[in-house]
This record gives structure tokens, C-alpha cells and sequence, in this order.
């Protein structure tokens, strides 16, 4: 490749340009790597070549998923600060093949609906996925042909840019493994109103159609259908229903000893709840510091009159067999993993609820901030 102004100007641009997409992929996977881990658990279960599997790998998810995102960062880092030119070229071609490859396979058999690209901030579909790594592969291609250009040799500098990424990157990943995510895209957000308590509120159906000629899509409400209807410009696409008194989390549920889901009833007190999370069907997982944690903020709602319920996704009986050992009285709920984890990822967490609405959310290890809320305002 010739070493002209415009050949070095359009490496620098499409470094820049794969380098913003990295980061920003990097940093909202980032923010919740543990996320990550269960994507890549799920991958490993979806996922074979004949009769060979990958669940044998399942253990080393979460430390494959703390390696990926800190690749992807190092190599964005690399490729904006021109570091290590050739070997960023050739680690980036390498990753974008693994990256295109996995997603046309996903796109086509749709094991795995979601590939967690962008965490849970983003979701485009597969197909999406698919065609947004497509559009990279091509300043992708230019960045290794003239890779050489303009090419200095920096060890030193270099390899200064890669440690600190790399110590940056591990550094901000463990900080959000051992506490609640800093940055939480899911629907427990603290803040996020899961439930409506209103009782004058209104269900509202809507329906989605597409233009034939642009391929637009538009929402609107069923009551405005007709104008719509009668158009040959526009056809009906899908529809669908916001019932405000629905939680919005899909899956979850809070089930008691006999059977019956008390999620709603829970969810919509007026009085303050303390929700501690057991996600974990083997409760012997808690940590010692989660344990002490647990009882400590049990002995804290029960001096302050405060409700607090233990939600797991461990068997009845096993789950009764942990409250006596412990000598714990609360009441507990039963739930799926998954459903759980979506609500917070520490074994166990603490979310507080009122009226509907995530007031709190701590990991065990920074439980002792629960008595410092002000339980008093509204």
C-alpha cells in the first residue's frame, strides 16, 4: 500500500472509528462482567460441533469473560493511541473473523437470541449484530493493509499504553464484580418503577405498522388504528399490550411454600421491603461474608420494623434446612435463577422496594449502607 496523505488519513479514521466502537462495547460489557459470564455459560450450553460440546468449559466462563472484554478494551486503546500498530492490525482481524463468524451463526440458527454485543445497555437482534460486525469488517480490512504506513517503532511508549489499558480494564471489571454493577442497564435499576400501584392507571394496546415503500415502522395505539386500516402504504406488522399493572421484569415471580405467586402483592406495599437475593440453588455458595451480611441486615429490619424477605431459587426444603442452621425467621419466596440474577447479581443482594419502585440495591459486601438510608422519607 502506497504511503500517501489520504491512504494514512483514511488508517487513522478507521482506527478511530473501530476503536470508539470497541471501547464502548468493552465498557458496557464492563460494567457487569458477571452478565457477561452467563452469556458466555449460555453460548457453552447452546453450542456443539457434532458430538462434541462445551459444557466441560463452563467453570472457566467467568474468567473468559473478564479476559474477552479486557481484549476488546486493550486492542480499542491500541488502535486510537496507534500502539503497537501490526500486532493491533492482526489482533483486531483476528477478533472481527470470531466476532463475524459467531454472529451469522447466530443470525441463522438463533440458539442464541441475544449475543450480549453491548451488554445489556444495547440490544439489536442477531441479524443486527450481524450486519453492524459487517460494517466494521471493512475499516477492519483497511486498517491491516496499511497497518505499516507511517510506521514507527515505540516499544517502550507501547507497551506502557497496553499495561495501563490492561490494569485500567481488570481493575474496573473486579470493582463491578464485587460490588452491584456502577452502571446498571437492567430493569432493577434503582429508580425503575416495576410496577404500577396506581389503580386508576389504564391498559393500552398498540399495534406497529410498516411502510411498504420506505419500510418504516411506526407505534401507535390501537384506538388510532384506522388510519392506518384503509392505507395500502401501510401493513400490519404486530401488536401488543402495556398492562401497567404487570411487573415489568419478564419471568419473575416470588412463589410461597404453597405455590402461589405473591410477587405482585409484594412488590406494590407501601411500607418499605428488604428483598435479599439468593440466586444460587446451592445456598452452601454464600460466603461467610454474605452470611454475616444477611444476618446482620435481618437483625437491622427487625429493630427498625422493617419487612424483609428472602428470595432463592434453591429447592423448598433446602431452603428451610439454610434458615434453621442460621436461625433465621424471615419469610422466603422461591424464583428462577435467572430471573433472580437479572434483579441483582451478589449471593446475596439487597433490594429495597416501596410502592412499587426500586429504592436500593447494594451487593453484601456493602450491606451496612442499608442503615444508612433514610427509611423515613417517601
Amino acid at each position: 500500500m502506497k504511503d500517501t496523505k489520504l491512504n494514512y488519513t483514511l488508517n487513522v479514521v478507521a482506527r478511530w472509528f473501530v476503536g470508539l466502537v470497541f471501547l464502548f462495547s468493552s465498557f458496557t460489557k464492563g460494567v457487569d462482567p458477571l452478565g457477561t459470564g452467563f452469556k458466555v455459560q449460555e453460548y457453552m450450553t447452546a453450542w456443539s460441533i457434532g458430538s462434541f460440546t462445551f459444557e466441560w468449559a463452563l467453570p472457566m466462563a467467568n474468567f473468559l469473560s473478564v479476559a474477552l472484554i479486557c481484549a476488546e478494551f486493550v486492542v480499542g486503546v491500541m488502535l486510537l493511541t496507534g500502539s503497537f500498530r501490526k500486532l493491533t492490525a492482526w489482533l483486531l482481524a483476528a477478533m472481527m473473523l470470531f466476532f463475524t463468524a459467531t454472529t451469522l451463526i447466530d443470525a441463522i440458527t438463533n440458539k442464541v437470541t441475544d449475543c450480549g454485543c453491548f451488554g445489556d445497555a444495547v440490544k439489536p437482534s442477531n441479524w443486527e449484530t450481524f450486519w453492524k460486525n459487517v460494517v466494521i469488517d471493512v475499516p477492519t480490512v483497511w486498517i491491516v493493509l496499511t497497518r505499516s504506513l507511517r510506521y514507527k517503532r515505540r516499544f517502550e511508549r507501547d507497551a506502557l499504553v497496553m499495561a495501563v489499558a490492561v490494569a485500567l480494564m481488570v481493575g474496573f471489571q473486579l470493582y463491578n464484580i464485587n460490588n452491584e454493577p456502577c452502571i446498571d442497564f437492567r430493569s432493577w435499576k434503582v429508580g425503575n418503577r416495576m410496577i404500577e400501584t396506581d389503580p386508576n392507571a389504564q391498559l393500552k394496546s398498540y399495534m406497529t405498522y410498516k411502510n411498504v415503500a420506505t419500510g418504516e415502522e411506526v407505534e401507535i395505539e390501537t384506538k388510532d388504528w384506522a388510519a392506518y386500516q384503509d392505507s395500502t402504504q401501510w401493513t400490519f406488522v404486530s401488536s401488543r399490550v402495556d398492562d401497567p399493572h404487570e411487573i415489568k421484569a419478564d419471568g419473575f415471580s416470588m412463589l410461597d411454600m404453597d405455590g402461589n405467586d405473591m410477587s405482585v402483592d409484594m412488590l406494590t406495599s407501601e411500607e418499605y421491603l428488604i428483598i435479599a437475593t439468593a440466586p444460587n440453588p446451592d445456598l452452601t455458595k454464600m460466603s461467610e461474608k454474605g452470611l454475616r451480611a444477611l444476618k446482620r441486615t435481618w437483625e437491622f429490619a427487625l429493630e427498625n420494623d422493617i419487612q424483609m424477605v428472602l428470595l432463592a431459587s434453591a429447592p423448598t426444603e433446602e431452603v428451610q434446612d439454610f434458615m434453621y442452621k442460621n436461625e433465621l425467621t424471615m419469610d422466603f419466596y422461591g424464583a428462577d435463577e435467572k430471573a433472580i440474577l437479572v434483579m441483582a447479581r451478589a449471593m446475596p443482594a439487597f433490594v429495597l422496594m416501596k410502592d412499587g419502585v426500586v429504592k436500593g440495591k447494594w451487593h453484601y459486601r456493602n450491606a451496612s449502607k442499608i442503615q444508612d438510608y433514610n427509611f423515613d422519607k417517601k
